[in-house]
């Protein structure tokens, strides 16, 4: 795959006419990622990771870390590998390495781990043909008058000091997702702390951290299959229901896959969305020259989302990617077997492509940021998250323009999704 910038395609992925890339890239050295790697891995290394990220940047695009992972860092490595359709997911792998040979057995671990994220054609094929017409940049757009409307009822609801991420970040997403998929809004409030202890093991395979993610998922997934059920004898407008037709078909989802997929469309729809807002927010009242362009001129409203999703990435590390055969990605070698993984908060921190990186600029021109990743695996919400951060932090500035801190934000313990679980502020 080459080195140009990608083009996007209808439905959010990027494809590349480029010729591959002939010249073989020198790696950077195994100590110093295993190195920035360990440092991630500290509470200091994931409130910043970017000093770690530049110390990469200078030496080169990727390297191979100490277990043999090729871990990528530059933007155009990274955007070729996302895009690369010999790569194969195996999370497998990685779960029995950590000695869960029996995750199958595990309800967190089955659950996430066969959902569309961590899955190949032409399984993914299907079960992604199921939901991306709902994700559509058209269907997104006729939601901005309910998008609006329901940040203007939270907006109203703010006054004084507040914590933003339980106030506004949190039901903002979390009201969005569950009316597309149809839960009811009573029900909603429930899948914060429940999401978010299920997905930590994303990152965490401790047995406490599945023995919780366990418990998390078991209440998710036999919620979402009763609720599945009652679709499916009285369907409405909602994509639950909508997969529980679909199961009856040949070409659909099963019962578990649509239990599953709902659960990922869940988690997705709020906890990076809710990132996304609670990192852009921070980034603006540390940028106060930037919070008064926004204020001031809403043709920087699309731009701004932009461009906080480069700045601070709710999602800032991709991984499970494997190649099944000795290749070259954008001048990488590949050996057959090798595991990457992609730092897509460092791609978006890239001086090659982002000139000033670490300076927030609104008005940003140029490539996109790989917030979302790439390829078959492109995120099906994208569109959706891009729209909710251009209504509602453009609206919040708006509305309170001594909007501030009121003490310390609480990050989200993890390397791979960034978020705050608090985050104090003062309206007034």
């Amino acid at each position: 795959m080459g080195g140009a910038p990608p083009a996007p395609e209808a439905n959010g992925e990027t494809v590349s006419d480029a010729p591959e890339t002939i010249a073989e890239t020198q790696l950077i050295d195994p100590a110093v990622v295993g190195a920035v790697l360990a440092a991630l891995g500290t509470p200091e290394g994931q409130a910043d990771p970017y000093p770690h990220y530049a110390r990469l940047h200078q030496l080169g695009p990727a390297g191979v870390a100490p277990d043999g992972t090729m871990v990528v860092a530059g933007y155009r490595a990274c955007s070729a590998v996302l895009r690369h359709h010999g790569l194969v997911k195996t999370p497998e792998r990685m779960l029995v390495a950590s000695g869960h040979a029996d995750w199958r057995e595990r309800p967190s671990l089955r659950l996430l781990y066969t959902s569309l994220l961590m899955i190949n054609p032409p399984s993914h094929t299907r079960l992604r043909r199921l939901v991306s017409g709902s994700f559509t940049a058209r269907r997104v757009h006729g939601l901005r008058p309910a998008i609006q409307a329901i940040t203007d009822g939270l907006l109203d609801r703010m006054d004084g000091d507040t914590d933003f991420v339980g106030a506004f970040g949190f039901p903002l997403p979390v009201t969005v997702i569950g009316e597309l998929l149809g839960i009811p809004a009573a029900d909603r409030p429930m899948f914060q702390q429940l999401v978010r202890d299920w997905t930590m093991v994303l990152e965490f395979l401790s047995p406490p951290a599945v023995d919780a993610a366990d418990a998390a998922a078991v209440t998710i997934r036999d919620y979402l299959t009763e609720l599945a059920a009652e679709r499916r004898a009285r369907p409405a407008d909602d994509l639950l229901s909508a997969f529980a037709a679909a199961s009856d078909s040949d070409t659909g989802a099963t019962g578990e896959e649509t239990v599953t997929m709902a659960a990922l469309l869940l988690a997705a729809g709020f906890e990076t969305t809710t990132g996304l807002l609670s990192n852009g927010l921070i980034a603006l009242l540390e940028h106060p020259d930037q919070a008064d362009r926004l204020r001031a001129d809403e043709a920087l409203d699309a731009p701004a989302a932009e461009e906080l999703l480069r700045f601070d990435s709710p999602v800032q590390m991709l991984f499970g990617r494997t190649t099944p055969i000795a290749d070259r990605i954008e001048g990488l070698p590949l050996e057959a077997g090798q595991r990457l993984i992609t730092l897509l908060g460092a791609a978006n921190r890239d001086a090659g492509v982002f000139p000033d990186p670490h300076r927030l600029l609104l008005d940003r021109a140029g490539e996109p940021p790989l917030s979302f990743g790439g390829g078959i695996h492109y995120c099906l919400g994208a569109p959706l998250a891009r729209l909710e951060a251009e209504i509602a932090l453009p609206a919040l500035l708006r509305r309170f323009p001594r909007l501030a801190l009121a003490g310390a934000p609480v990050r989200r313990g993890g390397v791979a999704l960034h978020g705050h679980i608090r985050v104090p502020v003062s309206t007034r």
